[in-house]
């Protein structure tokens, strides 16, 4: 795993668009970290990086939001209110494993706790509030 300390939210937006512009049809992208980690941030970059120009916000309520507009479809899933696997499942979420476009799941460790699950994601990002605006992001780096 490349790991970087992200000293503000532009910066975290930046590794999500670099994340972004490499990103391949059916990639599936996981991340974790605790509320305010910078997990939004992060797709917002993403978003950016496929070429999307709408607002991006968390689908808390909504579980997914997709947006259409850029080089691929993206598909932005918030598990914050769902705390089972079985719970995801029965929202019908599995199609979203095998995209057509992009999928990044927020509070992933949710729908794969382990590390063995995680072998079906593209990548793996998981990030830590180091103080006010520092973040220490670890990530899989699928070629980004």
């Amino acid at each position: 795993m490349a790991t970087l300390i992200s000293h503000s939210p532009a910066e975290t937006e930046a590794l999500g668009k670099r994340f972004g512009r490499a990103a391949q049809n059916g990639w599936v992208l996981g991340l974790s970290g605790d509320l305010g980690a910078g997990k939004t941030q992060f797709v917002k970059g993403l978003a950016r990086g496929l070429g999307i120009g709408a607002r991006i916000h968390s689908p808390t309520f909504s579980l997914i939001n997709v947006y259409e507009d850029g080089r691929l479809t993206l598909h932005h899933i918030d598990l914050y209110r769902l705390e089972t696997v079985e719970q995801i499942l029965a929202a019908g979420l599995e199609e979203y494993l095998h995209p057509v476009g992009v999928t990044v799941i927020e509070w992933a460790e949710r729908w794969f706790p382990s590390a063995e699950s995680r072998r079906e994601l593209s990548a793996w990002i998981q990030m830590e509030p180091l103080g006010l605006s520092d973040r220490r992001i670890a990530y899989d780096d699928p070629g980004v």
